[in-house]
């Protein structure tokens, strides 16, 4: 993808006068950011990467509006996204967490509506907007852009799309073309995205202590894209996470689950480098920081959450896996006593 690593200055200034109708200090925004009066005057500058997605922050943060001033007068306060997520990361699969999410949004009066359309071989994802909408064209472009970033991180695969149609006419530099190895197409009659029905099927492989991760960077991460798809531990992870909590199903359940014998799993995960028992210590793991993050829980509370019938078994095991006992781990990471 050109230009990865920075942004140009066409964007820059959509999300200023965004900000700016929100009633945003853009003359502090610019002086925090290193941004010059003269970069933005140059129709060919481009700015770092890192430099506008703390720009989208900081507005956020001014404007306590996630959709940057783009909305109209219509605010979604900062933690939509996030309410949004929880509510659709227990669901069974792909197609049942956006039909979730899009509904969530319905709850809004907002000038921009979202649909699911699922045909025989191919689905599509349409965004229709009102003409009334300032920056509606910024909008749709980031509505798009960013729902196939969320699906991909969702299922742990990259969704590529086999086209994508907007109703409006193509920009002078038309950098969102570059962001998509599909097709995308202009004045079309409507806007959407057009890829294969199997996606729907796929599973969430995310969890609540995955989600919990992500959202602490979601920005980044759905601006970045780095999706890797799933191998055979991330789906054994799934498969504990959302069937089991925090039991552990024997060695011969996931084997069924996965239609495998013993020993080719075994072999597989050999060739993976790791095996069932470092799959369960690492979810153990995560999911006891999880927890240890919450100040409300005591460490025995914890230990017995994560299966330990004995809070000293829960110490040994932590020290194993982080090099700290949980109260220190707590201590440290979180100011929690």
């Amino acid at each position: 993808m050109k230009h990865r690593n920075s942004i140009a200055i066409g964007q820059v200034i959509k999300v200023l006068q965004g900000a700016a109708r929100s009633g945003a200090d853009i003359p502090a925004l610019l002086a925090d950011l290193g941004i010059s009066r003269t970069t933005l005057e140059d129709s060919t500058a481009r700015i770092e990467r890192d430099t506008f997605l703390k720009l989208m922050l900081m507005v956020m943060q001014q404007t306590q509006d996630e959709f940057l001033g783009f909305g109209q007068g219509r605010k979604s306060k900062p933690g939509t996204f996030s309410m949004m997520a929880h509510a659709v990361i227990n669901c069974a699969n792909l197609e049942k967490a956006v039909e979730r999410g899009l509904r969530f949004y319905e709850l809004f009066d907002l000038d921009l509506h979202s649909a699911l359309v699922r045909n025989e071989d191919t689905a599509e994802l349409r965004v229709q907007a009102s003409d009334r909408l300032d920056f509606r064209e910024a909008i749709i472009e980031a509505m798009i852009f960013l729902s196939l970033r969320f699906m991909s991180w969702l299922v742990g695969k990259a969704i590529e799309p086999e086209s994508i149609e907007l109703d409006f006419s193509r920009g002078i530099d038309d950098e969102y073309r570059s962001q998509f190895e599909c097709p995308v197409e202009y004045d079309r009659d409507l806007n959407r995205i057009i890829f294969s029905a199997d996606y729907l099927d796929l599973p969430l492989v995310q969890n609540e202590i995955s989600l919990s991760r992500f959202l602490k960077d979601s920005l980044t991460q759905l601006w970045e894209g780095n999706v890797h798809n799933v191998g055979l531990p991330a789906q054994i992870r799934a498969i504990i996470s959302k069937e089991y909590g925090n039991n552990f199903p024997d060695f011969s359940e996931v084997c069924e689950k996965l239609n495998m014998t013993p020993q080719t799993l075994r072999r597989r995960l050999k060739d993976a480098n790791t095996s069932y028992q470092e799959i369960k210590d690492s979810l153990r793991k995560e999911a006891s920081i999880y927890y240890l993050s919450k100040p409300e829980l005591s460490i025995d509370e914890i230990a017995l959450l994560m299966g330990f019938s004995e809070a000293s078994s829960f110490h040994r095991a932590f020290k194993k896996w982080t090099g700290k006992t949980p109260s220190q781990y707590r201590r440290e990471h979180f100011g929690v006593m």
